[in-house]
């Protein structure tokens, strides 16, 4: 196999001079390998779908393990319920945010497209975004976007050594009472963006997507069912469904969205282990003009 740089960024880890380098991995004739997922991405933004404008912002959660147990389990017995832990603070209900912060700082270092960070809804667990953050002159195309949140993923991997601390993107890492983990997908098209158009098109969107369900769940990480229980903030994996500012749904319009009429949708499906060229591919090809 050849393998073939495509994009690359400083790294924050080494010294200075340093770089992260992405590549595609390429056949030995120069084919994509079938694993190359974002050769498929790169394609169908070429077919047609960059004219379009797809925004893409994908919210990755993980959850941090050490001696095989969430961190912060067991130390001071079975943890509460869920519900102080999000966004929280405190001893008691926040563990991590120190390999947190030292890697949302290292995205930002690394000039990732880094938009922010925060407690999840389980002990242990936490969430990252990438995507545009409402300045010009950064590139906002799927493609950078999704290579950013793989080098981000790859980064966090890099810092939990220093901690001994094992990163899990299982999407359901604590059965029972317990949120799963999910990669939380904002899309939007020009179309969606627009005053003007923007809720006939979002309506278009969530038409089109609601026909192609299989699909999608099919490219959405592994062993979404454990996670897609229509419990803890999730959709049925075998419905579809959207509504406004509805958390439990497969499509979420936010409030401000429903009350403009105009903007983005989430699409709360993906797990925590999905391939983000692949998401981003698949709602690509589905919104705009049925690509593939």
């Amino acid at each position: 196999m050849y393998i073939k740089p495509v994009n690359f960024t400083n790294n924050p880890i080494c010294q200075k001079g340093g770089y992260l380098v992405l590549c595609e991995v390429l056949n030995p004739d120069g084919s994509e390998h079938k694993s190359n997922s974002r050769a498929k991405l790169r394609k169908i933004l070429n077919s047609g779908g960059a004219e379009h404008q797809p925004w893409i912002g994908f919210e990755q959660e993980y959850t941090m393990f050490k001696h095989n147990v969430p961190l912060g389990w067991l130390e001071h017995g079975y943890p509460a319920p869920q519900g102080p832990y999000y966004c929280g603070v405190g001893s008691e209900q926040i563990f991590g945010r120190e390999l947190a912060i030292e890697h949302a700082n290292f995205c930002i270092e690394a000039n990732l497209i880094f938009y922010g960070m925060n407690a999840e809804v389980m002990p242990g667990q936490w969430e990252f975004q990438t995507g545009y953050r409402g300045f010009n002159e950064e590139a906002t195309d799927a493609l950078t976007v999704a290579d950013h949140t793989w080098i981000a993923r790859w980064l966090l991997h890099r810092i939990s050594e220093k901690y001994n601390i094992h990163i899990s993107l299982d999407p359901k890492p604590v059965k029972g009472d317990w949120n799963g983990a999910g990669m939380h997908t904002n899309f939007s098209t020009k179309n969606m963006r627009n005053p003007n158009i923007g809720k006939k098109t979002i309506d278009e969107a969530i038409e089109r997507l609601s026909q192609k369900h299989i699909e999608h769940i099919a490219v959405y990480g592994d062993k979404l069912e454990e996670r897609l229980t229509g419990k803890h903030e999730t959709a049925n994996i075998n419905n579809f469904s959207h509504g406004d500012a509805n958390r439990s749904c497969s499509i979420r319009i936010p409030r401000s969205v429903a009350l403009k009429g105009y903007g983005y949708i989430e699409d709360r499906r993906p797990g925590a282990n999905a391939d983000p060229y692949a998401v981003a591919t698949q709602l690509i090809s589905t919104i705009c003009n049925n690509l593939a």
